[in-house]
């Protein structure tokens, strides 16, 4: 298959059909787009669909020097666009805004990848992105799921969510043993009616005791004891819609004594 053996210290699975990593690459919108940032080319997959791409600048992460002189051998137009660093790390203020983010991420990092997306809302437009099938629906649930939660909660509240395909184990070298889906997420606002820092630490905080009542959850939280009378504290995080945790949020920061 490649000279490159996959390392599962870096979480790679690489993507072996040419075909399906084009359909990937198109579910791209690239409206008002400057940047199309690509995490983990591996073995460049998406990344010879990507720079096929007219206009924008592209840059390409990649965390393993072999994957990296690898691509720089086949692909002779990614030189000086690929950099060996963990995305983990990279400080996307250098890149121009909006950027469109893509990947077969890592399954290992996929949450943390998110987070990042989302420490960096203001220059990121879209995101297409390879994740376990588990992952990609909690991501997506609605608020009544059992697999609703901290992620999607985050995400939908600044991104439209949509599963664009689902993925089998033999897609990939070596097979994972689980399913996989692609998302895409498509930025909808950049800011929310509430504290966006408290809000990250209400729903984080609300969905670690998912089984109390947000009364018993948030009892870190200095409340009045009249704000703590609304309905609201009665319910489990599951049962909260994102507008529900905005309404939450400015309930504890007007409510704070």
């Amino acid at each position: 298959m490649s000279s490159i053996s996959p390392k599962k210290k870096f979480g790679q699975n690489f993507l072996k059909n040419s075909e399906t990593a084009l359909q990937i690459v198109n579910f791209l919108e690239l409206k008002n787009c400057k940047t199309i940032l690509e995490i983990g080319p591996g073995m460049g997959a998406l990344t010879k669909h990507i720079l096929n791409i007219n206009e924008f600048q592209k840059i390409f992460i990649e965390v393993d020097n072999e994957c990296c002189d690898y691509l720089e051998n086949i692909l002779p137009e990614i030189e000086g666009k690929i950099i060996n660093i963990d995305f983990l790390k990279y400080n996307l203020s250098s890149l121009e805004n909006p950027i469109a983010v893509i990947g077969n991420f890592p399954y290992n990092i996929s949450s943390q990848i998110l987070f990042r997306i989302i420490d960096n809302l203001e220059s990121i437009s879209e995101m297409v992105g390879m994740f376990q099938h588990e992952v990609a629906e909690r991501i997506s649930s609605a608020y009544g799921s059992k697999k609703y939660g901290i992620l999607s909660v985050l995400i939908q509240a600044f991104f439209k969510v949509e599963i664009k395909m689902k993925l089998k184990p033999d897609s990939f070298f070596p097979p994972p043993k689980i399913n996989s889906a692609i998302i895409h997420l498509k930025k909808i606002t950049n800011d929310i009616d509430c504290d966006k820092q408290l809000f990250i630490k209400v729903v984080k905080l609300s969905f670690n005791q998912r089984r109390k009542t947000l009364r018993n959850s948030l009892k870190s939280f200095k409340i009045d004891d009249n704000i703590k009378e609304d309905l609201i504290f009665e319910k489990r995080a599951e049962e909260l819609s994102v507008k529900d945790f905005i309404y939450l949020t400015n309930l504890i920061s007007n409510g704070n004594i």
